[in-house]
């Protein structure tokens, strides 16, 4: 049968459907078979001399239907191999790795029927290529056995016999010219997915729940609405190792807790800014912050520019002023206090400009306002990854350990608030005295 699948890959929903529909069977399955023709390109194994290969990414990427694929091919190609298929348990391996929509029985060609021997945990493949069932929970099973290729699927959930299971299995890859073990995985921060992450000779293919075009664009879209820049979105959707910093002033639990959806009225609202240093430099953190008639802070928007010229941080800030009703910006005035208030004033903003400045160092400043969102003073209207993870980086005695050189949304951020919620009680404070 020829059928010219680029061309069928780009038809309309409603013409592709009715072009599938008039197939038989058989010119159905051999569509089916022609894996090369139409997986995405994360779902194929990389060209050079690796050992390790890595598939971290979202769910619904197609990471079983590249493990299941794979393997097959490798039955096919070397047919006196020995393969171990390990999952977090043997439940997991026949449910999924075997008997699964996308498991290697339903990728197996017709004339290539598998024999699955549950209760004996083995699968031999007409080739004559033998796969063997392991579970992450017995380690001890993996002692001994030698094998030419692995699976080993959703590494980040195996419990704690995992890191003994990998072990042994790495100790019995010792079968053929070229052992190769794949890993497919929707990514945790444990341990053990960190050291396979450091191996010199392994290659890693990275991947999000919307790169796969064989799902449904309601399903991703409802995934995006649902879940977004989250922490949870970003692990379970776009393939992200999020990890918290041993000791941070702010943890992932922490955010996710004072998260919401819906914003009171606002009974005022500032922008908090920390200008860079250079237009080569840093970013330019923009934040704004919201009082609620509940007297809790809200973090409302993360409008923070890098690269940015002066003329164009500073329009960012006065568009963000405006977008909120903002009464105030509060900037820190360190990087040149009187430029500061100068190139915001040029930038047309009408509303005031309050510099502060710095006599502490950054960490100093956050620590009481993280006691803010402790103690429940402080929500997050929505989800801001980058600015989230900063505040993750935080470390009490000084040190940053998030992304980039410098926490510049999360200072502006903390200005903003302890314009909002600090130094306003501390004045209101004062005035009763």
């Amino acid at each position: 049968m020829r059928l010219p699948l680029a061309e069928l890959a780009v038809l309309p929903p409603a013409q592709r459907a009715t072009l599938l529909n008039g197939l038989t069977r058989k010119q159905l399955r051999e569509l089916e078979v022609r894996w090369w023709a139409w997986a995405h390109p994360g779902q194929l194994a990389p060209p050079g001399d690796w050992r390790v290969w890595l598939i971290r990414a979202g769910r619904g990427f197609g990471k079983t239907r590249a493990g299941a694929e794979w393997i097959s091919e490798m039955a096919r190609t070397h047919r006196d191999a020995r393969i171990a298929l390990v999952g977090g348990t043997i439940d997991d391996v026949a449910r999924v790795m075997i008997d699964g929509p996308s498991g290697l029985i339903d990728v197996a060609w017709d004339d290539q029927p598998l024999q699955w021997r549950r209760d004996a945990g083995t699968l031999r493949f007409k080739s004559g290529a033998r796969a063997f069932v392991y579970s992450a929970e017995a380690p001890e099973g993996l002692r001994g056995p030698e094998h030419d290729f692995a699976w080993c699927d959703e590494l980040g959930k195996w419990g704690r016999g995992g890191t003994a299971t990998w072990d042994n299995l790495m100790m019995g890859m010792r079968r053929g010219e070229r052992p190769r073990t794949l890993v497919t995985t929707t990514p945790r921060a444990t341990t053990l997915l960190k050291r396979v992450m450091a191996l010199p000779d392994m290659v890693e293919t990275r991947g999000k729940t919307r790169d796969n075009p064989a799902l449904p664009p309601s399903f991703v879209a409802a995934m995006l609405a649902d879940y977004g820049d989250t922490a949870l979105g970003r692990q379970e959707l776009d393939g992200e190792l999020i990890e918290d910093v041993a000791g941070a002033l702010w943890s992932r639990a922490l955010i996710e807790r004072v998260r919401v959806v819906e914003v009171p009225l606002l009974v005022r609202v500032v922008v908090g800014v920390d200008p860079p240093a250079s237009a080569t430099g840093d970013a330019c953190g923009i934040v704004a912050v919201g009082l609620g008639v509940d007297d809790i802070g809200y973090v409302i928007d993360d409008a923070s520019v890098a690269g940015a010229s002066p003329a164009t941080w500073a329009r960012a800030v006065a568009a963000c002023a405006e977008r909120h009703g903002a009464d105030r910006v509060i900037a820190e005035a360190n990087q040149g206090g009187d430029m500061v208030a100068g190139v915001l004033k040029g930038a047309e903003a009408t509303l005031p400009v309050k510099l502060v400045r710095a006599t502490r160092g950054k960490v100093a400043r956050a620590e009481p306002v993280a006691a803010l969102y402790e103690s429940g003073r402080v929500r997050h209207a929505g989800a801001f990854g980058l600015l989230e993870d900063e505040l993750c980086g935080l470390v009490p005695g000084g040190g940053y350990q998030g992304p980039g050189r410098s926490p510049d949304r999360a200072d502006a951020c903390i200005w903003a608030l302890t314009e909002l919620l600090l130094r306003a009680r501390k004045v209101a404070a004062v005035r009763r005295l």
